[in-house]
């Protein structure tokens, strides 16, 4: 007779899977236009830099690039990161840096790190849904902070720390996901002034901040004195280079970063070789910064044709912001409307968005959806908010 198989772990059945994965695949069709997933766009990448750099690397260092790595990241591109980020304001050196698979992975290592089952994480509401599905997985309990126009509300969140003692903070402060808001710096200072007060770990996620098209660039919230002790800075290349790279990183105080390398270790050891040595090299010969002004360019097009049509797409009353970065435009249908059920609707027009009610970690709004601009031309985006409206009338 057969035993029973064991059954899953209870945090591996506890947490839903994402929902927008799962909109992704309903919408692969070609003949969607779809405004639900962030993907930056193909036809910008930078192939032939890109391609250059994984064959020089290959032609002259072919032994280091197909062997195993160091944890921490090769040096060379630790040293250009750190060297990136000095220049963007926040000093940095090589050895405050851990290279990471992708910014979700310093993600999960810092949840590995932090994180014991039933600890409180505080997050803004919504956030990022990717986020939320890490800290459920940990078995840690998320509370969230009341967010406005401008992001997180910093007298909320020193109520909630003294209220639940939480363990962190996880924030993205610059044209968050799914808001595409952008927390002014006096807010950012007083955010850094509640962890010194009360101890809190800040987990600064910031996958956006290069990619700003309007107004000005405002502070890390690692760069205040008050939370240099205490604040993890973590992003990655996905979204300035490719995502299919999977290369990002985590500037973090040493312990802390001790501690993730030690979860590094035991999740996949290193980094892709090859990968983390392209990336570096493609730094040291290609101009990122030009690259990056033509991302820019074309997003803050695209942009701002998705904000010229949402008045005749969306149906009347309906609100929208008017991010000046990132990825998305957050937007509420009237009061009574349900995102999630027009989306259906919305699919069978051949077009899509998110449904913004997976995100919040509190109560959900159900007329709220994300709609991303960066992955569509202007002449797609005019066309795929014509399809819109038709399905949400």
């Amino acid at each position: 007779m057969r035993a029973d198989v064991p059954d899953l772990a209870t945090r591996a059945t506890s947490v839903a899977g994402s929902p927008v994965r799962d909109i992704l695949a309903l919408t692969a069709r070609p003949e969607v236009i779809s405004f639900a997933g962030g993907l930056p766009a193909p036809e910008l990448f930078d192939t032939e830099g890109v391609s250059a750099a994984f064959r020089n690397v290959l032609a002259e260092a072919p032994r280091q690039a197909m062997q195993y790595s160091t944890t921490e990241g090769d040096t060379g591109l630790r040293a250009a990161t750190a060297a990136r980020l000095t220049a963007r304001g926040l000093p940095t050196g090589a050895d405050q840096l851990l290279v990471t698979s992708g910014s979700q992975q310093a993600l999960s290592l810092l949840t590995a790190a932090l994180l014991e089952p039933g600890d409180v994480v505080l997050v803004e509401n919504p956030s990022y849904l990717a986020a939320l599905q890490c800290f459920g997985l940990a078995g840690a309990r998320v509370v969230p902070v009341p967010s406005d126009d401008d992001g997180l509300d910093p007298v909320a969140l020193a109520e909630l720390v003294t209220a639940h003692r939480p363990k962190a903070l996880y924030t993205i402060p610059t044209f968050q996901n799914p808001t595409g808001r952008t927390l002014p710096a006096e807010r950012r200072r007083a955010v850094a002034a509640v962890a010194e007060r009360h101890g809190l770990w800040i987990v600064e996620d910031d996958p956006y901040g290069e990619l700003r098209y309007s107004g000005e660039p405002q502070p890390w919230i690692a760069s205040y004195p008050e939370a240099a002790d205490r604040t993890v800075l973590i992003g990655s290349y996905s979204k300035t280079m490719s995502p299919g790279l999977r290369v990002g990183w985590l500037r973090a105080p040493a312990a802390l970063r001790r501690a993730c390398v030690v979860a590094k270790q035991a999740a996949d050891l290193h980094t892709p070789t090859v990968v983390q040595l392209a990336v570096a090299r493609y730094l040291a010969d290609a101009d990122l910064g030009a690259h990056l002004g033509r991302v820019r360019d074309a997003y803050r097009e695209r942009r701002d044709a998705l904000l010229a049509g949402l008045p005749e797409a969306l149906p009347e009353g309906s609100r929208w912001n008017e991010p000046e970065g990132g990825m998305f435009v957050w937007a509420s249908l009237p009061h009574g409307h349900d995102a999630t059920d027009r989306l259906r609707v919305a699919v069978r027009h051949d077009v899509a968005y998110v449904p913004g009610a997976p995100f919040f970690a509190g109560d959900p709004d159900p007329a709220a959806l994300r709609l991303s601009f960066v992955t569509h031309t202007p002449e797609e985006i005019g066309e795929g908010l014509r399809r819109l409206a038709r399905a949400l009338r």
